[in-house]
């Protein structure tokens, strides 16, 4: 539980130059940041009053996205079209680079003119930025279509004061041929549809149930077998489990799956299109073991030796927050949330001394995950579900008010998003922004004098966690003090089951209780890294190098037979820079500024250190790598171009296509040597479960980091400051006790 709470919420932005509403957003700046200049003036150069309220890069409010909605539904044409409307995502269209340096350098602290060129007779600036717009993704559910809007939101803040709508709509094209992400109001309709079906209730009649109250239905995305799964229908294909308690809503009811029964539920219009009984199969008897509440709720007892950890900043926070703008140790960045991504990472940047704002990336989010299961029957060799696709991650967030793993002083953000109707729902508490202590930064100690130097590491994370139906992902952005950003995912929840007949065992599983198994599979994420180092917004001066330690042949070189060295290739176009981890060479790969240089003469870089990792363990025809051909390699990389967001395309579910998304874009080889460089990197885990994993999974961590690579002339951690702890013996709660002749017994 945090000791502090404290949240932060987005203003209503307006568009317009309203003294009133620019007043009312400065208040919601943070007491501990940068209150806003009084003078209008940064360096010298002028700066335009402020006329936006919200920055470019910012979620879109709550108002905003009814604003959006309304412009749409009214541009309907007819009543029909508009009660037809299902609104799957409303989000920002993030604007070109340039216009988030304009807004940087002029309108908005700390103010950093430096990020534009300079230009003969200064600089010519605005009076006020682009307007904000919206983009949003349409399901028609009389005729199925798919499409996508683009509003310019013009008065926002009329909606606040009661006034009308005043979006103005950009345009509007219908994509054919897809399906957009399922809702939950979609997931809830297709449930009660499924349990109201008599064929269904029989079946479970037959299966010993006949109180629905205690079925439940998980719809899948149908996802792309043949022909039958084509997009021209909205198609989902659930799994079944049922509870033995009624009264029990915290009773683990993924103990028991219900096998044999196959279902095709129609989403546009609700109808059971396809129903078969194809095998008998008992449900599994009630595991003693199967729930993981508290105490007596469980059927156990608690552990009563836990003492009490309070983690205490009685200064409060070493971070600053302004709205979403976020500073800490000579870092800053901003924060931005979407309905497919959840938590983005924006504008990353270092304060390096004399040499001032060095940026780092534009742009870091998880963009797709993929979880394919390695059992080939029925149901399960159809699992491979698009998590940020087909659901959305960010559309499935927690409000961190249920439940948190953060200790310590909190920041939190909320997130609004569309529902299925068109009504704006806000998550509160959706994202968490706190400070770590992370053990041992650095430490030597002098064996001659028996002096020594310790700093104790601190970490500021950012973080998110999502449910999609049985399992739990948490996101977390971390940034360190030596200049490291480490990107992880821990994953945890419930894991997907599978019944057993009686004596039965299967090789694809684990069997963790009686008539109950476990399939392997495996959990895939992909990270779009949109870099820059060194790179002003507009510049394109960035190049990937292979970095492997080869063993240098014996002969004269290597006479002692010892020698080995790092070997750099570039990677010059997009199909050389398809890549594979390989931990045996120590592969990794570095982003290298082509025009500028360290104090050696070395050209700066952060270099992308993987982790543990994975390739899919599906043979290459495998039907769900027609939409996943992304996940065949760990590393890709692309130039930069506006719309090459998702590694499986925009729409995945029930997508036929193989020539859509990352591995199609790739094909045009473009160059790579000095470019505006994107890493999509894919890293997985190939889950084999335990018992220790039932019924609950302990958290598991994956991830990876970026290290800066003679980006700095030295260590950026050799001035952190000694902390309290480093200097007292915290063993028995007193003082250190010097050395009694300052020396270290040489052993």
């Amino acid at each position: 539980m945090a000791t502090v709470e404290e949240k932060t919420t987005p203003p209503c932005c307006s568009l317009q130059n309203n003294n009133k509403s620019a007043a009312a957003a400065s208040s919601t700046v943070d007491s501990r940041s940068d209150p806003p200049p009084k003078s209008p003036s940064a360096k010298g150069i002028t700066v335009m009053a402020k006329a936006q309220t919200c920055h470019p890069l910012d979620p879109l409010s709550a108002a905003e996205i009814s604003v959006a909605i309304a412009t749409v539904r009214a541009a309907g044409a007819t009543p029909e079209v508009r009660d037809s409307m299902r609104f799957i995502e409303v989000d920002m269209v993030e604007p070109e680079k340039h216009v988030v340096a304009l807004a940087d350098a002029y309108f908005f602290p700390p103010f950093q003119p430096s990020l534009l060129p300079r230009t003969k007779g200064g600089p010519v600036i605005p009076s006020k930025l682009p307007p904000r717009k919206a983009r949003l993704v349409v399901y028609n559910k009389k005729s199925n279509e798919t499409s996508i809007w683009i509003v310019e939101l013009t008065e926002v803040h009329a909606t606040t004061r009661g006034g009308h709508h005043r979006g103005k709509v950009i345009s509007s094209t219908i994509v054919p041929d897809v399906q957009p992400p399922m809702d939950a109001v979609e997931y809830a309709e297709c449930e009660a549809v499924v349990k109201n079906y008599p064929p269904f209730q029989e079946a479970m009649k037959k299966r010993g149930i006949e109180d629905m109250d205690l079925v439940m239905v998980d719809p899948w995305c149908a996802g792309y077998d043949s022909e039958a799964d084509a997009p021209s229908r909205r198609l989902a294909k659930p799994l079944f489990f049922c509870r033995t308690e009624s009264d029990c809503p915290m009773e683990n009811g993924y103990a028991r799956p219900v096998e044999g029964i196959h279902v095709l539920v129609d989403m546009q219009n609700m109808v059971v299109l396809e129903f078969e009984d194809r095998k008998l199969v008992p449900l599994p008897p009630a595991d003693p073991l199967r729930n993981y509440t508290s105490g007596e709720t469980r059927g156990g007892v608690d552990r009563s030796d836990v003492k009490p950890l309070q983690i205490i900043q009685p200064d409060g926070p070493s971070f600053r927050v302004n709205g979403h703008f976020i500073q800490w140790q000579k870092w800053n960045f901003r924060i931005g949330f979407t309905p497919r991504e959840g938590l983005i990472i924006y504008s990353v940047a270092y304060i390096d001394g004399s040499r001032g704002r060095r940026p780092v990336a534009h742009r870091l989010s998880f963009v797709e995950m993929v979880v394919p299961y390695g059992d080939p029957n029925d149901p399960h060799y159809r699992k491979n579900a698009f998590d940020a696709g087909e659901d959305g991650l960010g559309k499935n967030a927690h409000s961190l008010k249920k439940g948190c793993d953060c200790l310590g002083y909190i920041k939190y953000f909320d997130a609004h998003f569309t529902n299925f109707y068109g009504s704006v729902e806000t998550i509160e508490n959706c994202v968490c922004l706190h400070e770590e202590d992370h053990g041992m930064l650095w430490k030597h100690q002098d064996w001659r004098t028996g002096l020594a130097e310790v700093r104790r590491s601190r970490r500021l994370t950012v973080s998110f966690i999502c449910t999609v139906a049985n399992y739990e992902y948490g996101f977390y952005w971390h940034f360190y003090q030596d200049g490291k950003i480490e990107a992880e995912v821990k994953l945890t929840g419930i894991l997907s089951l599978g019944a057993l007949q009686q004596g039965e065992t299967r090789k694809y599983g684990t069997t963790i209780a009686p008539g109950l198994y476990a399939p392997v599979h495996q959990h895939f994420f992909v990270a779009r890294m949109d870099m820059a180092v060194d790179c002003k917004p507009g510049e394109a001066f960035n190049q990937v190098v292979e970095v492997n330690v080869k063993i240098e042949e014996p002969g004269k070189n290597n006479v002692h037979n010892n020698a080995f060295y790092a070997e750099e290739k570039p990677l010059k176009s997009e199909l050389e820079a398809m890549r594979d981890c390989d931990p045996l060479s120590a592969r990794h790969w570095i982003v290298r500024n082509t025009r500028s240089v360290n104090r050696t003469g070395y050209l700066t870089g952060y270099k992308l250190v993987p982790g543990a990792n994975c390739l899919p363990l599906a043979g290459s025809e495998a039907k769900f790598l027609r939409r996943a051909a992304f996940l065949k390699h760990n590393l890709w990389v692309t130039p930069y171009a506006r719309g090459e967001m998702y590694p499986g395309g925009e729409f995945p579910n029930q997508n036929p296509r193989d020539g859509e998304g990352l591995a199609t874009w790739v094909k045009q080889n473009r160059p790579l040597e000095e470019a505006d460089v994107v890493l999509w990197y894919v890293f997985g885990v190939t889950h084999i479960p335990r018992l220790e994993d039932w019924p609950v999974m302990p958290v598991e961590h994956i991830g990876f980091m970026l290290m800066p690579h003679g980006f700095f002339n030295c260590s950026p951690a050799v001035d952190v400051p000694p902390s309290p702890s480093d200097l007292d013996d915290k063993e028995n709660g007193m003082p250190a006790k010097p050395s009694q002749n300052g020396l270290i017994a040489k052993l």
